[in-house]
């Protein structure tokens, strides 16, 4: 009679135990190298260095720096869209850098980053 359940052979239960240590050790992994793209800051800047935009790896907003010469009373949109072009560029470099520490510790697993599907 078949035995249901379990291991068979007892293969099992290491291995699973050892993919469990090492997605333990890929989680400080990436806990590590998150909190260390939290610390960087990422500069942009938009309207040939007229407006810079420096934000953090946590996606805030650290300083906006503007011209002189940017400051128009009469064109405050085109400030307006100079300050929003600076601050995607910047946001896009941080999530760059993201996608490229996820990508070296995954090895390029794909979509496997964001969490196991069990």
């Amino acid at each position: 009679m078949a035995k249901r359940g379990g291991f068979p052979g007892g293969m099992m239960p290491g291995n699973m135990n050892n993919l469990m240590k090492q997605a333990q050790k890929m989680q400080r992994q990436m806990e590590e190298n998150q909190k260390a793209l939290e610390e960087k800051e990422f500069t942009a800047a938009a309207g040939g260095g007229a407006v810079e935009v420096i934000v953090s790896g946590k996606k805030e907003v650290l300083k906006v720096k503007l011209a002189e010469e940017v400051v128009d009373p009469d064109d405050i949109e085109m400030l307006e869209d100079l300050i929003v072009a600076a601050t995607n560029e910047a946001l896009r470099k941080m999530e760059e850098a993201s996608a490229a520490v996820m990508s070296k510790l995954t090895g390029g697993l794909g979509g496997m980053g964001g969490g196991f599907p069990f």
